[in-house]
């Protein structure tokens, strides 16, 4: 197990980032949390065995329909530990 930071940028926020994120999330078995950024950008941490992880990424860098990611910035973490997937808002 591991945890990944995940910053997506592009025309991310405004076109169901989060709740797609959230659904990938759940039908891969990641935990964690998916944010709207002040700047723009989304943020996700996210908890998942390493193949399980690898694949959401891959999903990260297209996102759902009406996205336009033009750049994924990730980073491993300390182990985080989440019950859930959860969007969080600020």
């Amino acid at each position: 197990m591991q945890s990944l930071s995940i910053i997506v940028t592009g025309k991310v926020q405004g076109v169901w980032f989060r709740q797609s994120t959230k659904d990938k999330a759940l039908e891969l078995g990641i935990t964690g949390e998916v944010s709207n950024q002040p700047d723009g950008a989304v943020k996700i941490i996210a908890t998942g065995a390493k193949e399980q992880l690898s694949l959401f990424t891959d999903w990260c860098k297209q996102g759902p329909p009406k996205a336009n990611v033009t750049n994924l910035d990730v980073e491993e973490l300390t182990l985080q530990t989440f019950k859930s997937f959860t969007i969080e808002r600020y």
